[in-house]
């Protein structure tokens, strides 16, 4: 992979081809449809998942072009750099390795059998513990075995293991609660600490302080007022150490606030944040659903990692999300794009996604230090498709926005749930009536037909019929999994992963840093100092 002269992307010859297309008179989607074999041609399938992209307003032009862009961008020549640890977050200048965290069945794995082996013994030791735990093996400062786990974190440390413990847990324990509760705390605001901890009893409540640097002020405050707390409740102040646990890089730091070396798990600098699910970070989403399931889940992220690593562009499913993305963002100048998942369990998916779809390409300036003369990241918004239809859909028939959308459908409810497959069938074809509006829409000429059919008169029709039109042409892509397993959620997160890779990679920025982050810290952190100096 040649990297020494960084090219734009606008500069690239596929680029300014699809430009070149954009310009043309569109065909709309309910033209494109129809087209013989073009559902067929359409169809991405990886470790389990389908990808039906039919709905996006692509015709075999694009395509191609969209392949070349993907190659003349060297997208895959870069994922393999990633993959062998090259220090690819040049500002920071750290490896990028969270796929190393869920290579553990990889006998030759491209980062290196140093980085597998510590991955090994670290995983060993957060399940390991999170097992204990489970089987009420792990007690208090009065001997009473601990009932109630409370992760304390944010961003990254709180968002990943809080979607999938709702995403999973009812599959773990088969809906009945799980041997040890898991809470999730984030806000550094008293009220949602105050709540959580109002049901608890600290005798039997452990802390997880999830921190990469222990230096993040909201959660070394919620720590504060957490061992605040266990010292109100009864339990003497060298005694915190039996509920309290860190995930951190800098175990060292978190000692000398009082964690014990055994109750300090490691996290590596190359993980960032929002990628960090997969490795100590994920012990309290251990805690609920337990050891096999996580391990299924880190299973499918690894067989999706091997999908997009070894796959060709034209049916790399990642890859070919990120250039769907692409054409819509950058070509037919979406500015949003939507994410609709048709399962309560996910209820907590977009949240995350979008920590790291616009945290990673959130960006204005290029690898080179450029700024952009292309559009980046869009805004990455959504929810349930079923609540949404009812509420925001309405923008999306017939606002002034054009968004794009990702439908995300789980084919089977759960099984000997009584009622599950009706509901289910009932989800999924309000799921597939969207997406078929969306595309097709209905033209004024059709709706007066079906208003002078239904019994108005030609006036009363003629005057509803603007209302009551509908544009249609909305891109969509339809996901899907057969059953909302560990295994699948693996596979869906470590999707939107290389799918965000694939975007900044044919942009040509930096997806792995987060100083936009960083300022708001140091600007907090100037203040209080400020505001210190000003009480004194």
């Amino acid at each position: 992979m040649n990297t020494s002269l960084f090219v734009r992307p606008e500069q690239r010859q596929a680029w300014q081809q699809l430009q070149t297309l954009a310009q043309a008179p569109a065909v709309h989607l309910r033209d494109l449809l129809p087209q013989p074999g073009r559902s067929r041609g359409l169809q991405y399938q990886a470790a389990g998942l389908s990808l039906d992209a039919s709905h996006q307003r692509v015709n075999a032009d694009i395509l191609s072009a969209l392949h070349a862009l993907a190659e003349e961008s060297q997208v895959l020549d870069k994922a393999q750099a990633m993959f062998r640890g090259e220090h690819i977050n040049r500002t920071e200048d750290r490896a990028v390795l969270h796929v190393a965290l869920r290579g553990r069945a990889q006998n030759t794995p491209p980062w290196g059998a140093a980085i597998s082996h510590a991955v090994s013994v670290e995983l060993t030791r957060y399940t390991a513990f999170a097992q204990a735990l489970r089987h009420r093996q792990i007690t208090g400062h009065t001997g009473e075995p601990i009932t109630d786990v409370v992760n304390l974190g944010i961003g990254g440390s709180d968002l990943g293991p809080r979607m999938a413990t709702e995403a999973l847990w009812p599959s773990a324990d088969g809906f009945h609660p799980p041997p040890v509760q898991v809470h999730y705390v984030s806000n550094v605001d008293i009220w949602q600490l105050a709540k959580t901890l109002s049901a608890l009893h600290p005798a039997r409540t452990l802390f997880v302080v999830q921190s990469k640097t222990f230096t993040t002020q909201e959660t070394l405050t919620l720590f504060a007022s957490a061992k605040r707390w266990l010292v109100d409740g009864g339990c003497p102040a060298d005694q915190c150490h039996q509920h309290l646990v860190a995930v951190t890089a800098k175990p060292a730091l978190a000692q000398t606030l009082g964690f014990h070396a055994e109750r300090c798990f490691h996290l590596w600098d190359w993980v960032g944040g929002r990628y960090s699910l997969w490795s100590a970070i994920g012990l309290p989403l251990v805690v609920a659903i337990g050891t096999d399931a996580y391990l299924q889940m880190l299973d499918g992220a690894h067989a999706m990692d091997q999908h997009f690593l070894h796959t060709a562009v034209a049916n790399n499913m990642p890859l070919m999300m990120a250039l769907f993305g692409i054409w819509n963002r950058n070509f037919l100048g979406a500015t949003t794009h939507h994410i609709a998942p048709y399962h309560s369990a996910l209820g907590k998916l977009v949240a995350f996604l979008q920590q790291q779809d616009m945290e990673s390409n959130g960006k204005r300036v290029h690898t080179d230090g450029s700024v952009c003369h292309v559009a980046t990241a869009p805004v990455l918004w959504g929810g349930l498709g079923n609540d949404g239809q009812h509420a925001y859909f309405q923008l999306l028939h017939q606002g002034s926005h054009l968004v794009p959308v990702d439908f995300i459908g789980v084919r089977h409810g759960y099984a000997g749930m009584p009622l599950s497959a009706e509901h289910q069938r009932v989800v999924l074809l309000n799921m597939q009536a969207q997406a078929q509006a969306l595309a097709l829409g209905r033209t004024p000429e059709d709706t007066l037909q079906q208003l002078i059919a239904d019994g108005l008169s030609v006036e009363q029709a003629q005057a509803l019929a603007p209302h009551r039109s509908f544009p249609g042409n909305v891109p969509s892509s339809m996901l899907w999994m057969d059953q909302l397993t560990p295994f699948a959620l693996g596979a869906l997160i470590a999707l939107y992963e290389h799918k965000v890779f694939c975007q900044a990679a044919v942009w040509g920025i930096h997806a792995y840093d987060q100083w936009g982050v960083e300022l708001g810290k140091t600007m907090a952190l100037a203040l209080e100092k400020t505001s210190r100096v000003a009480g004194n």
